[in-house]
Order: structure tokens, then C-alpha cells, then sequence
């Protein structure tokens, strides 16, 4: 299975070859090695929330407090609050804490992080074609996430037994997937400033082949824990292969978007399913387009992003 944020990327062997040879993928290893790549940092308000769902003493009036010095990040909080997912007893919020109370302090932790890394991959760039491809990313990334949330809802519904995984958490681990595309992107725009030129093509399999390297980088530096290295890696070393974790709902997510674009590749894409596994991608493979679509759009607007 090729990295999971770039199944959209059509095979060309002849630009992948002239791509791993370039002295741009040479730079990028070496970079990678020697820990030296531009990549993004952790935003302010991101980090301090860390540190404060950290700490064991953390009220939700901590929370609250750092994020109503952001408006926009309030009002989102606000709004997801209200959504149907999180309302089950219809009551409108209009504050802060209130939509903290409700939430819970991790799971306000989860949406800002998806709402701070979405609004990130549609940062304006000075180079046309690296902006569309990390707009385009950001579109991805986000139905491929949306569809890991569901297929975790749906493997709630059909266990028989209690299912661990969350689906707030399965849509974090899908969105963060591919967020070594940034640094990858800003070392070949400083490539191209420093007057290489390299044809943009050729560049996408650079980021292709290095994505997984940076992702991983960027998610240990950032704090995150060893499921997200794994749907960002696509490796297993790190997890127990007999149990269902976040990145075989990610190889599950993977497939049934093949599926649903009649895209080639399904053809040399396998996964391992049990029972339970089989009876959602049943489900999910046989639901129409537009229901599948109303389903992924219910998720991310619960969500907030």
C-alpha cells in the first residue's frame, strides 16, 4: 500500500526514479538524518493545552480561560459543542465553559488540534502549485479521517464485545496522517529560492517517498503517541498485529475509499478483516454515495473542522 495521504498520486515510474535521484530527495534524507528539516511548529495555544491536560490539577476553567483568548477557536468549540453528537439533550450552549463542561478537556484538546492542522494545510503559500497540493491535501486528509471516524462508529454498532478504539481519536490519527507534507513543501520552496529548479511532478514523489519519514518526526516532536506514528508510517512495529488498532481502521479507510473512486489500485490492496471488520465494510461498500457523503460530512462538522 503506498503512504496513505498520497493514494490520490497516479504511478509514474520514470518520474519517480528521476524524484530519488534528484539532489532535492538527497538533501531531505540528510536533513531527516541530521534532524535539521523545516518543519512546523507546535502552535502556542496547542502547547499550553498539552501542558495542561497533562496536569492531573487542570479544571475546566483552566481551559477556558486559555481558549477565550482566541475568538475563533471559541466559537468553533461553541458551535461543536451544539452539534447533534455531543447535544443528546437538545440544550444550546452560548459560553465557553459550558462547551468545555460538555466536551470534556481531551476531547477539546482533539478538535483544536484538528482545527489548527486543518487551517495549516490551507495556509497561502508563495508557490501556486504547493499551495493547491497541501489544499488538496487538507481535502483528503479530511475524508480519509472522516472515514476512519465512521468505520469506528460502525465497528461500535457490530462488536459483540467492547470495542476500545474511539472514533474522535481514529479522525485525529487519519487527519495527522500526512502532516510532514508542510516541512517537505517548505524545503522545496527554499530549493527553489536558492535557484534549483526541479519539475513539480518530479517533487510529488519526493514528498511521497519522505512523507512517512517527516510525519513521523513531526509527531514525535509534537508529543503524540505510537498510533499515530503508525497510521502515519504505515508500520506495525510498534503494535500488537492480533489486535485491532487505529491503523488497520486506517487499511479499512483506505480500501473502501478505493472503492468508492473505482480506483485501480484496490486490485493489489489487501487487508486482514475478522468477522466484525467484514460486516461494517459490507455495510459501508454497499451504502450509496450520497448517504457514505452525508455520513462523512455529519462527522466532520460534529467535529469542527
Amino acid at each position: 500500500m503506498s503512504h496513505l495521504s498520497f493514494f490520490w498520486l497516479e504511478t509514474n515510474n520514470q518520474h519517480y526514479i528521476r524524484a530519488i535521484q534528484s539532489n532535492l530527495c538527497h538533501s531531505i534524507k540528510k536533513s531527516a538524518r541530521n534532524n535539521n528539516l523545516t518543519l512546523p511548529s507546535i502552535p502556542d495555544i496547542l502547547l499550553n493545552l498539552n501542558i495542561l491536560c497533562k496536569n492531573p490539577e487542570t479544571t475546566i476553567h483552566d481551559v477556558a480561560t486559555l481558549l477565550i483568548d482566541d475568538p475563533v477557536l471559541t466559537a468553533n468549540i461553541i458551535r461543536t459543542a451544539n452539534a447533534a453528537l455531543f447535544n443528546r439533550r437538545n440544550i444550546v450552549c452560548h459560553d465557553i465553559l459550558t462547551a468545555v463542561s460538555r466536551l470534556g478537556i481531551i476531547r477539546i484538546k482533539d478538535i483544536i488540534t484538528a482545527q489548527i492542522i486543518y487551517s495549516l494545510k490551507n495556509t497561502t503559500i508563495e508557490n501556486i502549485e504547493c499551495n493547491l497540493l497541501l489544499k488538496n491535501s487538507a481535502f483528503h486528509s479530511r475524508k480519509f479521517a472522516a472515514t476512519m471516524a465512521l468505520i469506528c462508529q460502525k465497528m461500535h454498532f457490530y462488536s459483540n464485545k467492547p470495542f476500545k478504539l474511539e472514533p474522535d481519536k481514529a479522525l485525529l490519527t487519519g487527519l495527522l496522517a500526512d502532516i510532514g507534507l508542510f516541512g517537505l513543501i517548505n524545503e522545496y520552496s527554499q530549493f527553489i529560492q536558492q535557484g534549483n529548479y526541479l519539475d513539480f511532478n518530479i517533487a510529488k514523489y519526493i514528498f511521497q517517498d519522505n512523507c512517512a519519514l517527516t510525519s513521523k518526526i513531526v509527531l514525535k516532536q509534537w508529543g503524540f503517541d505510537e498510533d499515530y506514528i503508525a497510521v502515519a508510517t504505515n508500520t506495525t512495529a510498534s503494535l500488537n498485529e492480533s489486535d485491532i488498532n487505529y491503523l488497520t481502521i486506517a487499511r479499512m479507510a483506505h480500501h473502501l475509499l478505493l472503492f468508492k473512486t473505482n480506483d485501480a489500485a484496490i486490485s493489489e490492496h489487501e487487508i486482514e478483516l475478522d468477522l466484525t471488520g467484514a460486516e461494517v465494510m459490507y455495510e459501508l461498500t454497499n451504502m450509496s454515495e450520497l448517504e457514505f457523503n452525508d455520513q462523512l460530512k455529519q462527522i466532520t462538522h460534529s467535529c469542527g473542522i
